[in-house]
């Protein structure tokens, strides 16, 4: 398997996990794989009343720093005007959102999930 070919299996393999963790967590799964504004949001999820925009990253051995650090202010930029177009076509006002990061990691074997609730906050604009 060719290097993107297999980063690919692993981010699509780490989103399976993901969706996995979050239902036993109790999140309802409303969609996976929002596309739209030359991004995409991996998982969007419901907490009680907070709809949930989740960037999911996956990362098969230990290495030089953690996959959390991947999503940067533009990676943000970009989730948040997804997140942005994603309300706009279902017609949300006035919800509460956040944004969070699960990280999937495979390392000797053993698979670890960590979540990272409120990763990042957008400022408004009008």
């Amino acid at each position: 398997m060719k290097d993107g070919q297999y980063r690919k299996h692993l981010g699509k393999e780490g989103e399976i996990e993901a969706v996995e963790y979050l239902l036993k967590k109790g999140y309802m799964i409303f969609e996976r794989n929002y596309r739209a504004e030359r991004g995409e949001i991996d998982i969007v999820v419901g907490d009680g009343e907070t709809l949930v925009f989740v960037e999911v990253k996956t990362k098969r051995r230990n290495g030089f720093g953690g996959p959390e650090g991947w999503v940067d202010v533009k990676k943000q930029n970009q989730i948040g005007k997804v997140a942005m177009r994603y309300l706009q076509d279902r017609d949300l006002n006035d919800v509460d959102c956040r944004f969070d990061v699960v990280v999937v990691s495979y390392d000797h074997g053993k698979k670890k999930i960590k979540h990272i609730k409120n990763a990042f906050w957008l400022e408004a604009h009008d």
